[in-house]
């Protein structure tokens, strides 16, 4: 059991998911009604869709309710910019092309790379956290090794 670390948006957002996913159980249950009553199950490829669709939803929910059950939300009060945490913008510089890119270290659930958030969980997250202003870490990559400079710490 793994605990999921995110902030109090991120656990409202699984929680309207989660309830949004238990909301198409009846939905699904009622095509499969539908379909069995159509007669021959061994060629109804409704049945099967239906089915189908049922597994991937009960699949959903039940990595929802586990995401949810070993969440813990992050007191956003409670974090400093002295060494790199959760929740921090850090501003980098890769030091083997001169980018600078900033970006916050978030949760697996609520990475996404295109709006800044990176998952601390990544390798270039892993190798930030606890580091300070100033110093320079090593992100081991698919593709090799690269090297960057801790610019700045901020919330």
């Amino acid at each position: 059991m793994a605990l999921h670390y995110m902030t109090q948006e991120g656990l409202d957002k699984l929680k309207k998911d989660l309830s949004e996913a238990l909301a198409q159980r009846p939905v699904i249950s009622a095509q499969i009604a539908e379909a069995r009553d159509k007669g021959d199950l061994s060629e109804n490829a409704e049945y099967e869709a239906a089915r189908e669709a049922q597994g991937l939803l009960e699949l959903k929910i039940s990595k929802l309710q586990d995401l949810v059950a070993n969440a813990r939300v992050i007191d956003e009060s409670q974090i400093g910019t002295d060494k790199v945490q959760m929740l921090n913008k850090v501003k980098v510089k890769n030091l083997s092309n001169g980018q600078v890119v900033e970006f916050t270290l978030v949760g697996e659930s609520e990475a996404d790379f295109s709006a800044g958030k990176l998952a601390a969980t990544t390798p270039i997250g892993r190798s930030l956290m606890g580091h300070s202003k100033g110093e320079t870490v090593e992100a081991k990559v698919p593709s090799g090794i690269i090297k960057f400079e801790i610019l700045d710490i901020t919330l």
